[in-house]
Formats: structure tokens, sequence, C-alpha cells
């Protein structure tokens, strides 16, 4: 295993000792946008090889982390609905809501059925046509063509009981938010391979032309990531801002341009609340006009206005770059992957949950 070129260690050592000969005197922050490299960069101990001076700092990718509290106070409303079935992936059902979670209203009695892939949704509409099958549409550019395929399926099925909730998310939106803010002072930015398979790498130009941001979309695995910190680090030191695409064996310049095409069908853009960043003009997606007969949103009750998460809780901040999970004063003790308090310790993807099980700070 350790022969292959992507987990090549001689070659992963060579770009480290590369990097520490630079002898960069100054501190670099770089912000690891997905939640994947977050929990890779922790578990293969990546920046704890790094110098000192070099920063990996958390972002808004992982899709659960940036999840509004109230967008969880309606999915519980819509399960607890006479013949709705909610039908949700697993990671969603800890993140706390204003009063419970999604696993603590199951247990009251909530009609909530998990699942592994968008497909068996089919399955169950099928199987129950009286009842009204609720899908929670969360996460970035990558889950929306699976989500609106999702759709086109229930219709050529002629499934007219399949609904959405949608929190869908772009990122580039996002990113300029971070980019722009001065307390976070990022440097350079480790650009998701996940959602820059489907947009491109042309979407990012925005970061180095605008921000003079350094910018590097990196794959996965050790050396990917390495080497990619290797190559904004050069751009940093000689003042060079670009956007370089690391990850080309699975990112072109123009990306998955059928995908788009598919969720431009369903999706139109629209104003999104992020967690921790608040609302963020022309971010999320919903439903286009001809199809928002299929948005669950339209016949659930007006949420509640004090919906908002624990007050201790820095996963906002934290997300921004602005803290570190340590940071926060629940770290470690009331907020725990078995007790969350907060949606960045819930997912493996979130920072908090990465730096409590990987990190040795």
């Amino acid at each position: 295993m350790l022969n292959l070129p992507f987990k090549n260690f001689r070659l992963a050592s060579g770009i480290l000792d590369q990097l520490k000969a630079l002898d960069i005197d100054y501190k670099i922050n770089i912000m690891e946008v997905c939640g994947s490299h977050t929990n890779a960069i922790h578990k293969d101990g990546i920046n704890q090889l790094l110098p000192e001076n070099i920063r990996l700092i958390s972002g808004p990718g992982c899709p659960v982390c940036v999840t509004e509290v109230s967008y969880i106070d309606k999915l519980i409303s819509c399960s607890m609905m006479e013949n709705h079935l909610l039908v949700s992936f697993g990671d969603l059902s800890r993140i706390p809501g204003t009063h419970s979670t999604l696993q603590q209203a199951a247990a009251a009695g909530a009609s909530i059925s998990y699942i592994y892939s968008p497909t068996e949704v089919l399955k169950l509409a099928a199987d129950n046509r009286d009842k009204k099958i609720i899908f929670p549409a969360i996460g970035f550019e990558t889950t929306a063509p699976l989500v609106a395929s999702m759709l086109a399926e229930a219709q050529e099925q002629s499934l007219d009981n399949v609904y959405i909730l949608s929190a869908l998310k772009t990122m580039p939106q996002a990113l300029e938010v971070i980019a722009g803010d001065a307390k976070a002072a990022i440097d350079g930015f480790l650009l998701p391979g996940h959602v820059s398979s489907i947009t491109g790498a042309e979407i990012y130009s925005f970061l180095p032309d605008k921000y003079s941001k350094a910018s590097v979309i990196s794959g996965f695995e050790p050396l990917d990531i390495i080497m990619s910190i290797f190559m904004l680090v050069m751009q940093i030191k000689n003042k060079q801002y670009k956007v370089e695409n690391q990850y080309r064996r699975a990112v072109s310049a123009s990306g998955n341009t059928v995908a788009r095409e598919l969720v431009g069908k369903y999706f139109r853009q629209c104003d999104c609340v992020w967690r921790g960043l608040g609302n963020i003009k022309n971010s999320g997606l919903r439903l286009k006009e001809n199809y928002c007969h299929l948005d669950i949103d339209q016949f659930l009750p007006a949420p509640e206005k004090n919906s908002s998460p624990a007050l201790s809780c820095r996963c906002g901040d934290i997300l921004k770059g602005i803290k570190t999970p340590k940071q926060c004063e629940l770290f470690g003790k009331d907020c725990t992957p078995d007790t969350p308090v907060g949606a960045c310790m819930v997912s493996n993807e979130g920072a908090c949950n990465s730096w409590f099980k990987y990190s040795v700070e």
C-alpha cells in the first residue's frame, strides 16, 4: 500500500523537507474548506508534520456543520405530521434543534426512516403511496445533482408523494464572505475536491483576482494534501496568487456540465442561512417555480423565532476560522461525539469531531 503514488512516504517526506527548507519566518493561515480534508488531515497527522508557523484552519465545507438549527426544527415538524415520513441520512439524526434532535424525536414517536442513498427514497415512496415522503436535501454542489436525479426519477415513475426540504448550498459565496473577513485572516484556501469535480476550477478565480488569496484544489490522499499545502505556501511566498489544480485526475477547468445542467433544470439560487456565517446572498438552492409543489416547506407551520444554538457553543467562530475547537469552553467536556452540543461535533467531517478523535495538541 505504501508504494502507491498517493501514499508514498518517501515522496511526502521530501515535500515536507522542501517546505521546511523555505525557512519562512511569518505565520501562514491556510483554510481547508472541505470536511473530508479536515478529517484526513487530523487522521493522518498531517497538521503535526508541518512547520509551526503554518496553521491549518477548518472551514465551512461540512454540510452537517453549516446546517441551521431552524432547519432541524422543520425536519422534526415534518416527522410529527400525520401521514408524513421523513427519510434521512443518519448523520442528521443527532444535530441539536431548539428542543430536541431527530433521534430524540424518533424515540418520542416521530415517523423517521434512515437511508444510505437517495434512491431508497423512491422505493419507500412506492411502498407508502398514502404518505408524503420527505427527503432532507443538504450538502453542496456535489449533492445537488443526486437530489435532482432523484426528483427526475420520481417524476418518471409517477411518484407524486416525494418531497424535499432543501438546505442545499453553493460554496463560492461562502468563500467570498470568509475571504473578505479581516478577522479570519486567511492567506490561502485548500479547495474542495468533490465540489470542484462538479463545478470545475474556474469558479474560484475571484479568490486570487479580488482578494489576493492563494488557492489550490486538492485531492484527499496524504500526498495530495501535503503537495497542495506546498503549492499554497509557494504562492504566498512569491506573492503570485492563482487557482492551481492539484487534483487534476478528478477535476477539470469546466467540471461536470451534465450534472450542472440537471441541477439547473430543478433549482434556482436563493439566499441561505449558514450556521456561523449568517444569511449569504444567492448561496442556496431552492426548487424552481414549476417544481415548487415538491417543496414540503409550503405545508409546514411557521418556525419558532427563538431557535438558536447553545450560546456557549463556538461552532460558528470555528467555521469562520476565528477560533479552534479547543478554544471552545464546551469542547471535550459537555460537548463530545457521544453528547454533541454543536453541529461541528456531530459529523465525522466536523472540525470538533476530528480534533476530539485525532488531535494531540
